[in-house]
């Protein structure tokens, strides 16, 4: 069994969507984990949620950045576990440094509720090896600061070394640079996506082209312990 970590700040509104499909949909032992506990060491895979954290104050992710958990969060990584950072997620991980860039306003200054189509640019991640390279899947975004930007010897090496998971494909809705829509560390243990793939995880919401993210994740951490 794969132990999951939901990480619980406040202004989080997507912790519960993410433990229906660790524990509910795909049976595995699930965790809530309050922003001020640090006891993490027992879950193999942390899950930073989407939302509001800490109100989004300051700017996206940067209050929660400092949270007591974040610092036992980046050892996790930097162990080799799995971290995934999912929308405001994603945000709490550039800030936290886990992943380069920054994600700064869309484009049309415009909140985004839609569903996009993403091309699977990279296969072989721990999070994509369901997916085949080149791949075209389709889920859910919501953000008004999912603009993914980087300097240019930043966004070289990220192309350069196979680090954009997922690119949109044919609108780029918030301007995003390369039009980019999630990252990996270099190692592959931590990614960082706009786009909700917990949301595209069951039929009955229209889709479930998001839960082979979860499904490549569980084969890989079975092989691995």
């Amino acid at each position: 069994m794969t132990k999951f970590g939901v990480i619980v700040f406040p202004g989080s509104n997507c912790d519960r969507d993410v433990a229906y499909v660790t524990r509910d949909l795909l049976g595995q032992p699930t965790r809530m984990v309050w922003h001020q506990d640090t006891d993490i060491a027992d879950l193999d895979v942390i899950i930073i949620p989407g939302g509001f954290s800490y109100g989004d104050y300051l700017r996206c992710g940067a209050i929660a950045r400092f949270s007591p958990v974040m610092q036992q969060v980046i050892e996790h990584a930097q162990k080799g576990k799995f971290v995934l950072g999912i929308c405001n997620g994603f945000q709490v991980l550039t800030e936290a440094k886990l992943l380069p860039g920054v994600l700064t306003r869309n484009r049309d200054l415009h909140f985004i509720c839609d569903r996009v189509p993403l091309k699977v640019e990279n296969a072989n991640t721990p999070w994509t090896k369901t997916y085949s390279s080149g791949e075209v899947i389709t889920l859910p975004i919501a953000h008004g600061e999912g603009r993914f930007y980087a300097d240019r010897n930043t966004l070289s090496a990220i192309e350069d070394n196979g680090q954009v998971v997922f690119r949109y494909v044919g609108e780029n809705p918030n301007g995003s640079l390369n039009k980019i829509a999630g990252i990996c560390n270099r190692q592959g243990n931590v990614l960082g996506m706009m786009p909700h793939p917990e949301r595209a995880a069951d039929a009955i919401l229209g889709g479930s082209d998001g839960l082979s993210l979860f499904q490549g994740l569980l084969e890989k951490v079975a092989a691995v312990v």
